[in-house]
């Protein structure tokens, strides 16, 4: 089972929220996952993203292999400077 850490998009029409998500490669978008990791919230100005580094962490040290959009996120957030 392949596993990445993603964005799952909720929220209302023109105003979204996401999810970071671990999930099965093979799942949709905002289908099934195995845990929320984090959410990021793009209309806030500046843009606010809340994480739980100890299980994200967990989960790329376990393979997963996090989106390009959550990367940069884990960039801007500091954690591959922490975790690198």
């Amino acid at each position: 089972m392949s596993v990445k850490i993603r964005l799952a998009r909720h929220g209302a029409n023109k105003r979204p929220f996401y999810r970071i998500v671990v999930a099965d490669n093979k799942s949709p978008r905002d289908g099934r996952y195995l845990e929320n990791v984090g959410t990021y919230n793009p209309l806030k100005d500046p843009a606010e993203v809340s994480l739980k580094r100890e299980r994200i962490g967990y989960w790329i040290d376990k393979g997963a292999r996090p989106s390009d959009t959550v990367k940069s996120l884990l960039k801007k957030e500091g954690f591959f400077a922490i975790n690198n």
